[in-house]
């Protein structure tokens, strides 16, 4: 009696009417009727000044729910499917006026108020056997999770194949590893070694080369000055000569080489007289 007079006397004044239900839209929100069962939607929050925007539009919508629901007056729940079918009612049992806009229903006593936020057309109601209880122990939802972060959560998980070599026991190729530094040692001597002995060479032919260009100029401007007693330099040029009587007889001439150097010889001379 008392449900049925609250009843009456909200609908005299005009005051928590459900809308009508209605085809979903895209990107609008659409009543879907009062339903006697939350189905799996989940309570959000209360809402102070609840109301059918507030709660569809500005709460269930931004956190990626394509259906939200009110009851109670002041509570907003969010959610992924509508409730079952069977459990569908009268539009008149959602009738307590939203605590923010009283003129419109945010469910009613054990009933609630659904509607679709436009997100997407493809939401369907829930089984039969998968109807939930008309309250719910959590009072709380958590974050939705995208249905390719599900996918890639339950994927299998494949080996990567590993690049190092083994042997038949699993462990690495030591007799290759091994094998690959000597080889190594060997090639860098080896190119060490010719790199040295090509220097060498080098040099040999340096040396050999700068004696054949001094014996060359030897052999072109004859032997050097004052080397030998055959030598054609004139003596009279020579400073410490040139001080030097050339004989005994000869006449000093003031070391004028202009002139001829006068000589004086003795004629031995023997008579014999006859017998």
């Amino acid at each position: 009696m008392v449900k049925l007079a609250q009843e009456l006397s909200t609908r005299q004044e005009g005051k928590g009417q459900q809308l009508p239900k209605t085809p979903a839209v895209l990107n609008q929100r659409t009543s879907q009727g009062c339903f006697k069962s939350s189905g799996d939607l989940q309570p959000v929050k209360n809402l102070t000044y609840n109301s059918i925007s507030g709660c569809a539009e500005l709460t269930c919508l931004p956190a990626g729910y394509p259906v939200g629901g009110t009851t109670g007056s002041n509570q907003c729940w969010c959610g992924r499917s509508y409730p079952s079918k069977s459990d569908l009612v009268d539009d008149s049992e959602c009738n307590f006026g939203c605590s923010g806009y009283d003129k419109e229903a945010c469910g009613g006593m054990d009933t609630w108020s659904v509607y679709n936020t436009g997100i997407t057309l493809l939401v369907k109601h829930l089984p039969e056997d998968e109807t939930t209880s008309s309250k719910p122990s959590s009072t709380s939802i958590s974050t939705p999770t995208s249905t390719s972060t599900t996918a890639s959560a339950t994927a299998t998980p494949t080996d990567t194949p590993t690049s190092e070599p083994s042997t038949s026991d699993g462990g690495p190729n030591v007799a290759g590893i091994a094998a690959g530094v000597v080889v190594g040692v060997v090639v860098i001597a080896a190119l060490m070694g010719g790199g040295f002995f090509y220097m060498r060479r080098k040099r040999n032919r340096e040396i050999e080369d700068e004696h054949r260009r001094n014996a060359a100029v030897s052999s072109f401007i004859g032997k050097a000055p004052g080397s030998s007693a055959g030598s054609m330099t004139d003596s009279r040029l020579d400073p410490v000569l040139a001080h030097r009587r050339m004989s005994d007889g000869s006449i000093a001439d003031n070391q004028d080489y202009s002139r001829r150097i006068l000589r004086v010889g003795f004629l031995h001379c023997s008579f014999r007289t006859p017998d």
